[in-house]
């Protein structure tokens, strides 16, 4: 790159409709269903999918608009994860975070994004965001940084990594950018649910991390505006805590919708006289478990609209608007796997057969909802708390 020309200048903005970009993800679901045994035996997203993802425009739903995102919000994003979960909840679950973190470089300084984005948009991301294996001493001119930081879901596929490090206040930690230069990933990711997402060790050995790749997250979209100001786009002027989260969330919702499609399915082919789909019982399960998902889903969108209706007014967030929308986060991953397992343990002894894609739901459910922003009972306890003024 030459200097003084930036990144941004080299990248055409072709911009796709929400239409459009919904129509290819649903194009998508039985391609990435036909090749889900095949993502769990490699323990990460087929290289052929992250191919197909990045064509069809999709991650860069999460790029800024000078990085060649199209004219639409995050919320187009949670929509297409609900919809790739039907197919395969590992490859949903990395094409969420991938896209929800090239949303987040834009609360970046712009030097960072030049640079991040200075091979192109299609350029990606993972993350470790437990800063309690991260040690971070200040530098001239930024940072070194060493440490291990696990569950990096997508890493194989990615050419840079952001973790997390001890911040100068209690629980609030620094995010730090690093290219792919400067970190070894350790295959450690042998694990019953969400085989496919490859969520590996990330391993850091004293690298300097630049001022500019940095940021404190709990300011991105509240005192810091730095993402609304270079963009102008709606999700950068809600706080990054308020819309974080959310991206997890969405392919949990679709892994439970493609549970009912897989049981309604079966149940069709099995009709018909004393067969087994006219159980009064059987159809009493799929009922609720899709009423479940379908609160699920309407939840999800409820707070996201919420959450962009009032940045487009300008107004701010409480502490329990924020942990109100960490609960409700937990509860639609409660809700999705209640329907989940509802419906497997209804589906006989065949449903443990790897053959029978429902088990893959089961698995893949319950390891997405052990991911700590998605987990109950802490959550649960914190908003009762917030919610009584026990703070």
């Amino acid at each position: 790159m030459s200097p003084g020309k930036s990144a941004s200048a080299g990248i055409a903005h072709s911009s796709l409709t929400r239409g459009e970009l919904l129509r290819r993800a649903a194009e998508l679901v039985p391609v990435l269903k036909e090749r889900a045994t095949r993502t769990e035996e490699l323990r990460q997203v087929l290289p052929e999918s992250v191919q197909d993802l990045l064509a069809s425009g999709l991650i860069r739903i999460g790029n800024p608009r000078r990085y060649g995102g199209h004219d639409v919000e995050v919320d187009t994003a949670f929509e297409v994860g609900f919809e790739l979960g039907r197919g395969c909840g590992s490859t949903a679950w990395c094409y969420s975070l991938w896209t929800a973190h090239n949303w987040w470089l834009g609360h970046f300084p712009a030097q960072c994004q030049e640079e991040f984005f200075a091979t192109g948009p299609d350029t990606l991301f993972s993350s470790g965001l437990n800063p309690a294996g991260g040690k971070v001493e200040p530098a001239s001119g930024g940072f070194r940084v060493s440490g291990r930081w696990g569950f990096s879901s997508g890493c194989d596929a990615a050419t840079w990594v952001m973790v997390a490090v001890p911040g100068a206040r209690p629980n609030e930690p620094l995010w730090l950018l690093l290219p792919r230069s400067d970190y070894q990933i350790v295959d450690t990711w042998f694990a019953s649910g969400m085989r496919g997402s490859g969520s590996k060790d990330i391993v850091i050995k004293d690298a300097f991390v630049p001022a500019h790749r940095a940021v404190d997250p709990e300011r991105c979209g509240a005192e810091d505006m730095t993402g609304w100001e270079l963009h102008g786009r709606l999700s950068y002027r809600a706080p990054l805590r308020c819309l974080a989260g959310w991206d997890l969330a969405a392919p949990l919702i679709g892994i439970a919708q493609g549970a009912i499609d897989e049981f309604t399915a079966r149940a069709q082919r099995m009709s018909g006289p004393g067969r087994a789909a006219d159980s009064v019982a059987l159809q009493l399960r799929l009922a609720e478990a899709a009423a479940e998902v379908d609160a699920a889903r309407a939840l999800h969108r409820q707070d996201i609209r919420e959450i962009l209706d009032r940045a487009a007014r300008g107004e701010g967030f409480t502490e329990l608007d924020r942990v109100r929308y960490r609960r409700d986060k937990a509860f639609i991953a409660r809700l999705s796997v209640r329907a989940v397992d509802r419906l497997f343990e209804g589906s006989g002894a065949r449903a443990v057969l790897d053959a029978e894609p429902i088990q893959r739901c089961h698995r893949d459910a319950h390891g997405a909802s052990h991911h700590a922003a998605l987990s109950w009972d802490l959550i649960a306890e914190q908003f009762g708390r917030q919610a009584i003024g026990l703070t």
